[in-house]
């Protein structure tokens, strides 16, 4: 997607100097960039700024009224997509990496103002294309969800078939032969709704028209499932369904359909005991409003009201009088949330509003306000005096959270866990909360969420001894997470979660990051030190790599042949195109590359002729018995066909000292093991009692 320069951009400068500021302002605009500006002048400030659509923020290295970091924080905190830019006072590669890791779109030392331009320039164009994502991806969403509607309330009965078999049905089809429901109808075979003097009819039509791509018509008798028979017209037209090529077929009878019609009109929108609005009505209208939100980048409130003590209540005075309290409490819902409050009975004792152009924080003063009313009311029904108890929940809809259904959920959790704390209470959903929440609760990506945004993950480091007189100290980097009661989780789980919820390019992102950061540390006490860093299959796909990568090693000052980048065989060959470019964009930077768990596949050497490979890592099955002969020439045999290829080796897993005269009989390169030194915190290894 192009940047349109002539758009008018809407800056956040978070600079104590006025006349910076003003400077700042005068680069966009030099740079041909129409720019709306506001100087941040505190946390109050930036909370209101906040409620409306902003592009961009600007942040000055310190700042007396408000943190960088504060600032970084209540973006995340407000759930809000705006790019942020740090400036530093200085190149330090420290200060760089830390704001990237804190969560800043990037990081320079103020005064490049050229290179600030080029970056602002960037990170609007990647604003834009999300933007205009999520604007797709509704636009998707609206489309499917009408012609589903379309489907459904069609006066046509129309079905989708495959094998004969039906996978759809709408109302009017089951209307059409007298079912109630369309699980009646998935496990039955067209044929049987077709009156059996036509069947044969039907069989042979089916078989002269299989694979067509044309229209074809039918006339016959349909039977319903009471037996009575009709006449019809049936369609049939190629189609997919859920992605899946099947056929349609649509009927229309041969009487009047005023009466189908009749049947078929919609549902009416109003709940009829209160007289709010229903449930699908409301999540319908949230979910228009949820687009709404993306398109302006505003912001509402969704209240989620759940009636505490329903069950008392209805025990109390029974059904029929619990219905005149409800209307009575949707009264005065009415008077304390007008236009253009969107209010419904959601549920049996749950009633919800929508709010727009509001935030959670916003409300929360009205809500509590609701709350002491209804606390204090005494509802009178049929002479008898009911309390009601209320316990609300609150979530925020904006354009980073634009699906009403979660909202919805969010809001639903927050009442009920504010139902735990107290009969009557008020709970705003907290992002930060509600993760830490999650991760306790044992949910693994929400402890991954959790690890990235407190930067709570831990790295080991497990020595690569070499057996041939490398003079450098050679580290393998293996992360660690642990569970909310302290337990360390299975690293093999935590990156199939990861990989899972598309954040394994974030957890590898941190991985890169804070082993430069710790490898720099290291090599400033004087050790010639490398580490081998792993690599996920997502991040042999991720084009920004690379680059990304680049500026981090310019701003550490690390020699790059420190570093060697890690990948398995399996995703080598899956992968094999990007890892392919991957290992040749990593060889311009001068960084080394290492394929691991090798060795397993049927043609593991055909691999290596499309990669730029300095090491490999055979599979550790190799050496899972080395004392039986078979295993030892099996070993052999590999690692000499390695070194035919002129690539380094490593053996993994040793475990003991009778399996070093095999390694290194057989010419291996570097060993790895618990036998040599298990992972720990720090790189401490002696290096100088493993010389060969």
């Amino acid at each position: 997607m192009a940047l349109d320069k002539k758009k008018t951009i809407r800056l956040l400068i978070l600079e104590d100097s006025q006349n910076e500021a003003e400077r700042l302002v005068s680069l966009f605009r030099n740079a041909g960039r129409a720019t709306r500006v506001h100087r941040l002048t505190g946390p109050e400030d930036l909370e209101q700024q906040l409620q409306q659509g902003w592009d961009l923020l600007v942040a000055a290295p310190e700042s007396e009224n408000l943190d960088p970091q504060e600032a970084l924080a209540a973006l995340r905190k407000a759930d809000k997509d705006i790019p942020f830019i740090q400036l530093l006072p200085d190149n330090e590669p420290d200060s760089v990496t830390e704001a990237l890791m804190n969560g800043a779109a990037d990081a320079l030392p103020q005064g490049e103002d050229e290179r600030l331009i080029l970056i602002a320039n960037r990170e609007l164009k990647n604003l834009e294309e999300r933007r205009g994502r999520r604007i797709a991806e509704i636009s998707l969403r609206e489309a499917e969800k009408r012609c589903q509607l379309l489907l459904d309330s069609s006066v046509d009965a129309i079905a989708y078939i495959h094998d004969g078999m039906h996978i759809y049905v709408n109302r009017s089809y089951m209307q059409l032969f007298g079912y109630d429901d369309p699980d009646d109808l998935a496990a039955e075979p067209v044929i049987n709704l077709i009156a059996g003097a036509d069947q044969g009819r039907f069989k042979d039509f089916l078989k002269q028209h299989k694979g067509e791509s044309d229209n074809a018509e039918l006339k016959l008798t349909g039977a319903s499932a009471d037996g009575s028979q009709f006449k019809a017209s049936m369609s049939f037209s190629p189609a997919t369904y859920d992605g899946e090529p099947c056929v349609q077929l649509l009927i229309r009878t041969e009487n009047d359909n005023a009466e189908l019609e009749e049947k078929l009109r919609e549902v009416a929108s109003q709940d009829l005991v209160t007289g709010l609005f229903n449930r699908n009505h409301f999540l319908e209208q949230t979910q228009l409003h949820a687009e709404r939100v993306v398109q302006q980048q505003s912001q509402a409130c969704i209240g989620y009201l759940l009636v505490s003590n329903y069950a008392d209540i209805l025990a109390d005075i029974g059904i029929g009088k619990l219905d005149l309290l409800l209307a009575d409490i949707a009264g005065m819902l009415r008077q304390q949330f007008g236009e253009p409050s969107l209010l419904a009975r959601f549920g049996d004792d749950v009633f919800t509003v929508l709010t727009p152009e509001v935030t959670p924080k916003q409300r929360s003063e009205h809500y509590q306000a609701l709350l002491k009313q209804v606390t204090e009311h005494l509802f009178e029904v049929d002479g008898r005096t009911v309390q009601v108890k209320l316990c609300i929940g609150l979530a925020g809809l904006s354009e980073a959270t634009h699906k009403a259904n979660v909202v919805i959920e969010r809001a639903h959790r927050c009442a009920e866990e504010a139902l735990q704390a107290d009969a009557n209470g008020l709970k705003l959903y907290d992002p930060s909360a509600e993760l830490a929440a999650a991760a306790s609760r044992g949910d693994l990506v929400a402890s991954i969420k959790q690890a990235l945004e407190q930067n709570s993950f831990k790295l080991m480091f497990q020595p690569v001894i070499s057996l041939r007189g490398d003079p450098h100290e050679h580290y393998e980097v293996l992360l660690r997470l642990k569970s909310g009661d302290g337990k360390e989780l299975d690293t093999t789980e935590v990156i199939a979660a990861a990989k899972t919820a598309g954040m394994a390019e974030k957890v590898d992102r941190w991985v890169i990051l804070n082993s430069i950061k710790l490898l720099a540390e290291h090599r400033s006490k004087g050790h010639d030190t490398r580490l081998f860093i792993n690599l996920s299959g997502p991040s042999l796909q991720d084009a920004g790599l690379l680059p990304w990568l680049g500026k981090a090693l310019k701003a550490a000052r690390l020699p790059t042949d420190a570093l060697t980048f890690q990948f398995n065989e399996t995703d080598a060959i899956a992968y094999l195109k990007a890892a392919k470019g991957l290992t040749e964009g990593l060889a311009e930077l001068h960084c080394r590359v290492a394929v691991s768990q090798f060795g397993c596949a049927a043609n593991p050497f055909n691999t290596l002729k499309h990669l730029k490979v300095d090491l490999i890592k055979v599979d550790g099955s190799y050496v899972q018995d080395l004392s039986g002969a078979e295993s030892q020439q099996a070993l052999k045999d590999l690692i000499t066909a390695i070194h035919n290829q002129a690539k380094l080796t490593i053996v993994p897993y040793v475990e003991s000292a009778s399996a070093l005269a095999t390694l290194w009989q057989a010419g291996v390169n570097y060993i790895q093991g618990h036998y040599l030194q298990g992972p720990t915190a720090a790189m401490n290894y002696d290096f100088s009692g493993g010389d060969e």
